[in-house]
């Protein structure tokens, strides 16, 4: 069995176990990010949902209002005058056939790939490297456009790509814990409110069965799933 520090047992104690209010539950988890580095806020929602049903899948994207204060290091796969587009518009690098030859080498050095589809041909043999990783291109990520400007903005400004598991569970990020707590609970909101807008057809009833949020090292804070929403489910 891992043995757990003092900080991990002191910071526990400070948990009771019970939903607490948003901006309750913020604050709190403010104050139990006491790692060495600037931890990362994240959210797991569990929602009453079977993915291996087509009609009960969640897989969608958005774009945090106050960011994700990360850096986001983009790739473009494109050709012509599109890769100039693309540096131009912030991207960290792009190219066509030479660029595509260096992933396949193992040069991985970026976060989001994104690709013109006219390059998708050609990018289908990485799916192996890049499959694995996430880092795939695809329209429903909105990684494969021809509006390469549109998309280095929106991933530099916090966009996100997220999905329900083969549990129902959604895993995602919603900012630093240096942010205020204003700027997490926005984040937070939009978080909430991008899972109720694209709430699977096949899901009849209740659809949130919980909802717990965390720092990168500090134990979870369950939240009052009422507050976040429109509608109380019994």
């Amino acid at each position: 069995m891992a043995k757990v520090s003092q900080r991990v047992k002191k910071i526990q104690t400070k948990v009771e176990l019970r939903p607490y209010k948003g901006t309750e539950a913020l604050n709190l988890l403010k104050e139990l990010a006491t790692a060495k580095f600037t931890e990362t806020a994240e959210a797991h929602i569990s929602l009453k949902i079977d993915t291996k049903y087509a009609d009960q899948q969640l897989r969608t994207t958005l774009v945090l209002p106050k960011g994700t204060g990360k850096k986001v290091r983009i790739a473009v796969v494109a050709q012509g005058e599109k890769i100039n587009e693309a540096l131009a518009a912030g991207a960290d690098l792009a190219g066509a056939e030479d660029l595509i030859q260096n992933i396949m080498k193992g040069d991985l050095d970026f976060d989001r790939l994104i690709a013109t589809p006219d390059m998708m041909p050609a990018i289908a043999k990485l799916g192996k490297v890049l499959g694995p990783r996430g880092l795939m291109p695809s329209p429903k990520s909105g990684t494969v456009t021809a509006d390469i400007k549109e998309a280095i903005d929106e991933f530099k400004k916090g966009k996100l790509e997220y999905r329900a598991d083969k549990s129902g569970i959604v895993h995602i990020l919603f900012g630093k814990t240096d942010f205020s707590v204003e700027d997490l609970l926005a984040n937070l909101e939009a978080v909430q409110e991008s899972i109720d807008k694209n709430r699977p057809s096949g899901v009849k009833g209740r659809y949130w069965k919980s909802f717990y949020i965390c720092s990168t090292m500090g134990p979870s804070i369950q939240l009052d799933i009422s507050e976040f929403r429109d509608k109380v489910f019994s």
